[in-house]
């Protein structure tokens, strides 16, 4: 297995140059701790259908109206878009919201990392809390691009941490990592749950959204947490 990680959307393409097998061999992996790809899989987990990640607002209220059952889903600047279904919070997804039910989904910055690998052959959420079960998922796969969804194009400390604690993982399977961004994402692997868990709260994402208010606080909380979900989720 060949893995190289992208640190922000607008690097994917640098990342995954080369690689002989593009795109369909390959298995892109999603990174947006804070929150979209958290919050996704857990919509997964509640039974959620298709998932289309959208760059923006109006897009999401346009697929709403042409597909029934849809719901326009995401965030700007952490809060719920005006006229939205749903926002971006975990606890917001609940199985009788939307089990069955198409996600437009359009967020500041999850939306970008999602949309950056929609060509790979496989697509996964990339999250802490089923972070285990996604290594396990991807044990088969030839080529690995992470791509962290970083903030409003920059790097997010958070999503190159969960990169590199899945690079680590997948490494003691035999895995060889490539490129700088990898390395430098290896190097910020969270030694145990206690140590994900204070990179994500003490980011600066983190601290922005648990300035918001306790609900926004107790998303940052379930994010936070390593392993808390057994199964890891495509797209």
């Amino acid at each position: 297995m060949r893995v190289r990680v992208a640190l922000t959307p607008g690097c994917a393409a640098v990342a995954a140059d080369g690689w002989p097998a593009l795109p369909g061999a390959m298995a892109g992996v999603a990174i947006d701790v804070l929150r979209a790809t958290t919050t996704l899989t857990v919509a997964r987990h509640h039974g959620a259908g298709r998932i289309v990640p959208l760059a923006e607002s109006g897009e999401a209220i346009a697929l709403r109206a042409r597909e029934s059952g849809a719901l326009a889903c995401g965030e700007r600047e952490g809060r719920i878009v005006p006229g939205f279904d749903l926002g971006n919070s975990p606890f917001e997804y609940a199985p009788e919201r939307v089990a069955g039910r198409t996600l437009a989904f359009a967020s500041t910055n999850g939306s970008r990392a999602l949309i950056a690998i929609a060509r790979c052959g496989t697509r996964w959420l990339g999250t802490f809390v089923s972070a285990g079960a996604l290594v396990e998922a991807l044990g088969a796969e030839r080529f690995v691009l992470l791509v962290c969804a970083g903030k409003l194009g920059g790097f997010a400390l958070e999503d190159a941490a969960c990169a590199g604690w899945i690079c680590a993982r997948l490494e003691e399977r035999g895995a060889r990592l490539e490129g700088r961004a990898a390395t430098l994402a290896r190097a910020l692997e969270p030694r145990d749950a206690a140590a994900a868990r204070a990179i994500v709260e003490g980011c600066s994402h983190g601290r922005y959204l648990r300035a918001l208010g306790p609900e926004f606080a107790r998303d940052v909380d379930f994010c936070a947490g390593l392993d808390t979900l057994p199964h890891a989720c495509e797209f």
